[in-house]
């Protein structure tokens, strides 16, 4: 299930946008890392299943996976084997390779050394409700969530994808509720937080499996140490840790909420926990943003508290395409296959 959430609104596709997402996805499918290929990203059967399609649509909302796979080559293997080329030419030719063909033998070290290198997969989540106009990346990692984006733009042309703005910073809101202890009606504040100073000295307080409503907490905030992080309860039934750039990490779907899943659960898993997680996110997300003042057009900038920079959305998207990220290695945390 959803771990981690980065949300972005959306324009609500027009027309047969579902097979036209289809046919888009299925040109940039995921392939396995060829035998010297050092990464692949694409798109696979949310399900799991083979030749199932890779965009399911569950209740009128869509479910999507991203797969990425990257070779692990250890960086001290490479310069051990770089070091011994350096070493050989040295030792046949009496001369020490300059800056740009060091480089050049690190690439050829590294070409020859991706063969023999293990892979490791890491699947992303993505939910898109056209009806609504949320668009749902199940990831605490803003590249791999520009990079999701970025593939699904791609694939689904004209969709315009913008950041998620509110009228008061999350920032500015978790540092109201921490001093006078009331949080928003159907929310409560749960025993985690991370408090971080404005000023050089960066210092952290963090706060684990303690009681939140002490002084200490407040005289903090007034020193100028801003909430960075903070564990909530929605309606006793989602918990999770909202941050400062209104990211939501840690979500756990509280007891008796997949209780209800009905005779269907267990012959389709799937189908069933899909329904229920968005029903359930799609619910909590719109009272979040009534708490935290209510959304705010595309393009304007929430409130910040004095003396601190106002919440920035969570990453740079446009209703174009973003840069991809920059390659790297699967995030087992914050990725796991939904």
């Amino acid at each position: 299930m959803f771990k981690n959430l980065i949300v972005y609104r959306i324009t609500p596709p027009e027309g047969d946008a579902l097979l036209k997402l289809e046919e888009g996805l299925d040109k940039a499918r995921f392939a396995p890392c060829g035998a010297s290929q050092e990464r692949s990203a694409g798109w696979v059967e949310p399900r799991g299943e083979a030749h199932a399609p890779l965009v399911e649509s569950i209740g009128g909302q869509w479910i999507m996976k991203f797969m990425v796979e990257a070779k692990v080559v250890p960086g001290t293997v490479v310069r051990r084997k770089l070091e011994e080329r350096i070493a050989q030419i040295e030792k046949e030719t009496g001369r020490k390779p300059g800056r740009k063909e060091a480089k050049e033998l690190k690439e050829d070290v590294l070409l020859q050394l991706l063969p023999m290198a293990f892979t490791r997969q890491g699947a992303t989540p993505v939910w898109l409700d056209p009806q609504d106009g949320w668009l749902v990346v199940g990831t605490s990692a803003n590249a791999r969530a520009d990079e999701v984006v970025t593939a699904l733009v791609d694939a689904l042309p004209g969709i315009t994808v913008v950041p998620l703005y509110t009228q008061q910073s999350a920032q500015a809101a978790m540092s109201d509720w921490l001093i006078s202890q009331e949080p928003p009606a159907g929310f409560s504040v749960d025993r985690e937080c991370e408090l971080k100073a404005s000023d050089e000295s960066k210092a952290v307080v963090r706060y684990a499996r303690h009681p939140l409503d002490i002084e200490e907490i407040r005289g903090h905030i007034e020193q100028g140490k801003l909430p960075t992080r903070l564990a909530l309860t929605w309606q006793d039934r989602v918990a999770f840790v909202l941050t400062e750039g209104l990211q939501l990490k840690k979500i756990t779907f509280l007891e008796g909420v997949f209780e209800g899943g009905g005779a269907n659960k267990k012959e389709d898993g799937f189908d069933a926990d899909a329904a229920i997680s968005t029903g359930e996110l799609g619910q909590l997300l719109p009272e979040l943003l009534e708490a935290l003042g209510g959304e705010m057009p595309a393009g304007g900038m929430p409130a910040a508290l004095d003396g601190a920079p106002a919440a920035t959305p969570t990453a740079a998207v446009t209703s174009s395409k973003v840069t991809p990220a920059e390659a790297q290695a699967p995030h087992s945390d914050d990725d796991a296959p939904f």
